[in-house]
């Protein structure tokens, strides 16, 4: 808009599964919760972060 870089969020329900969808669909910030803190432990949270960002990845080429 105005040749301003706009960015797209998405806040909620972001997930290693979703993560690809909503990329794919445009999004360029994904705001994930939830999907995070399954697990208890931080070495889980790093794997839940690691499987979000490389399904995100791979949707965005």
């Amino acid at each position: 808009i105005g040749g301003r870089p706009i960015r797209i969020e998405i806040d909620g329900g972001v997930s290693a599964e979703t993560a690809p969808l909503v990329t794919a669909a445009g999004a360029d910030v994904l705001v994930a919760g939830a999907a995070i803190f399954k697990g208890g432990s931080v070495e889980a949270y790093r794997q839940n972060i690691q499987a979000i960002r490389t399904a995100a990845d791979k949707a965005a080429g």
